[in-house]
């Protein structure tokens, strides 16, 4: 396989960081592109396998699209962080970096005389809502709900991509299974707490994903001739009680102290209604179709490659 050059925006995020460092063991060129590109304190690159960091601004709607010239492929996977409760002005800030920042890139990409060849523009599975037993597909429609709105407006900014020649692929990922993954790692402090156990009856389905096949998988989309939406989760969705079953098992921990919905509600006010209660059982037929064969499958290998 040729080198590639690939941008890569929230190069400084869980799945941006090891697509970097992925890619980079490939011998790839990675250009990350971050609102802080220079950390304070960071050691000088020790050679030149270290990506570039490119400095924007989303606000001003800034970028220096010279260094976006020549580019193989651009994932975008920046956005401000779900967590935390979503007052006016966080849910502000969730909605505004993703869609502004897809905005602007799709913007620059029309103007480059060198253009990349495929465009990856992250979304995720709040593109579906709560849904219940439903059986979600790429061809379902989208649901309602604050993350339904940021995801189909996050998408809907890229639109004007193909338009230039570049081919669009949409990432809709579910809840990322990995080291370093913010929700594994605290419902695993609980846990080794003891305090574990099903939320709202835990009935409600949750998508998941280890960050190896995410990783994995947004490569295959990058070499793959495909476009449109992808949904990148495991193809075995698996009950909320069911998770930390299996969560507890790896940590040998008891699972048993449940969370009542109006406990979560009343301490985590929209938010935990949306991450922790509603159901969305996504499976990943397009990807699939595609030839993309998962490393784990099953959620008691990723637990345990996680913890």
């Amino acid at each position: 396989m040729n080198p590639m050059r690939v941008a890569i925006t929230g190069i400084r995020g869980l799945i941006g960081g090891a697509l970097a460092a992925s890619l980079r063991a490939d011998g790839h060129e990675v250009v990350g592109i971050s609102r802080r590109p220079d950390p304070v304190g960071a050691p000088a690159a020790a050679d030149d396998t270290a990506e570039r960091t490119l400095a924007w601004d989303v606000a001003a709607g800034t970028i220096d699209a010279s260094a976006l010239e020549g580019l193989d492929a651009i994932v975008h996977l920046a956005g401000e962080s779900i967590g935390g409760r979503w007052s006016d002005r966080r849910k502000t800030a969730i909605m505004s970096s993703r869609v502004e920042s897809t905005r602007l890139l799709a913007g620059v990409i029309r103007e480059l005389d060198a253009k990349p060849s495929v465009f990856v523009c992250g979304s995720a599975i709040g593109f579906y809502g709560d849904r219940g037993d439903e059986e979600l597909t790429e061809r379902s429609l989208p649901g309602e709900g604050f993350l339904a709105d940021v995801c189909m407006r996050w998408e809907r900014a890229a639109v004007p991509i193909p338009d230039a020649g570049v081919r669009l692929v949409r990432i809709r990922t579910g809840l990322v299974v990995g080291p370093g993954a913010e929700a594994i790692e605290r419902m695993a402090r609980i846990t080794r707490l003891g305090a574990g156990g099903p939320l709202g009856g835990g009935r409600q389905w949750w998508s998941w994903i280890s960050l190896d096949d995410e990783v994995r998988a947004i490569r295959h989309l990058i070499d793959s001739d495909a476009s449109g939406a992808f949904n990148l989760t495991a193809p075995n969705p698996v009950r909320q009680r069911d998770f930390q079953r299996a969560l507890s098992a790896a940590l040998r921990r008891p699972s048993f102290m449940s969370a009542p919905r109006l406990a979560i509600r009343a301490a985590l006010g929209e938010m935990g209604q949306a991450l922790l209660l509603d159901s969305t059982r996504v499976l990943p037929d397009a990807l699939t179709d595609d030839g993309f064969s998962f490393g784990h499958p099953d959620l008691a290998d990723a637990l345990a490659d996680a913890i």
